[in-house]
């Protein structure tokens, strides 16, 4: 069965760490897929959202 698993944060560190801690429990052979996405907004400060899925079966 396929599952996804979606990460989002405004510091790509905070990201990289979930990320890094979700797939150490998956085996490699079943991550389908990994998405990635950065989104900025500028309004009185810059703001970015750091975005990922990882697709994968379970």
């Amino acid at each position: 069965m396929l599952q996804v698993k979606v990460f989002d944060y405004e510091h790509e560190k905070d990201l990289e760490k979930q990320m890094n801690h979700f797939l150490r429990d998956i085996e490699e052979k079943k991550i389908i897929d990994i998405k990635y996405h950065v989104a900025a907004m500028a309004e009185d400060d810059q703001i970015y959202c750091f975005s990922a899925m990882v697709v994968y079966q379970k």
